[in-house]
């Protein structure tokens, strides 16, 4: 008995299946985050004002976050205050034999707290966090630009993070 006289391959076998596949995934409640963002979650995320953040890793984490939540610019009438404080540690690696590293970690955790604009109401507040190492090498400068790197990536992880618990957030709030 061959295969195709078991297992018939026609078109609608295929849309059928789809169709099917179709239906219980909608039946079950799954929704993805981001479907509708050019309605009322674009205009929520950009009813966002982001105050600052100290030293030059706030700056960087402020600027992605500007760019995730209100990519048309500061709203002016915000109904909600994004509020993040920012901290880093960095742990060395890889240990020679004449005790020098040759490996770090780079760990930033962002505490975020987002308030109703005119009350100053705490609504929901949370941790992201995020670790990237980096080489320690020969070159000063070479290390100094690893570490500006994974410095980086962390704050791009971070503003990541913190967007999509905030969107998660106004989402089931409405």
């Amino acid at each position: 008995m061959s295969f195709r006289k078991t297992f018939p391959t026609r078109p609608w076998n295929a849309a059928i299946a789809a169709a099917i596949l179709s239906a219980a995934v909608a039946g079950c409640g799954f929704q993805p985050l981001h479907s509708r963002l050019g309605g009322a979650e674009a205009a929520r995320l950009a009813g966002i004002r982001i105050l600052p953040i100290s030293n030059r890793d706030g700056q960087i984490l402020s600027n992605f976050l500007r760019d995730k939540l209100t990519p048309l610019g500061p709203p002016r009438k915000p109904n909600y205050v994004l509020s993040v404080k920012l901290n880093e540690t960095k742990q060395s690696l890889g240990v020679r034999v004449d005790e020098s590293a040759t490996r770090a970690n780079l760990k930033m955790v962002a505490g975020f707290y987002l308030l109703m604009s005119p009350e100053n109401k705490r609504l929901f507040s949370g941790n992201a966090q995020s670790t990237s190492s980096f080489n320690i090498l020969s070159s000063t400068f070479a290390t100094l630009s690893a570490e500006k790197d994974a410095r980086v990536r962390s704050l791009r992880q971070i503003a990541d993070q913190i967007t999509t618990r905030v969107s998660i957030y106004l989402g089931r709030a409405r």
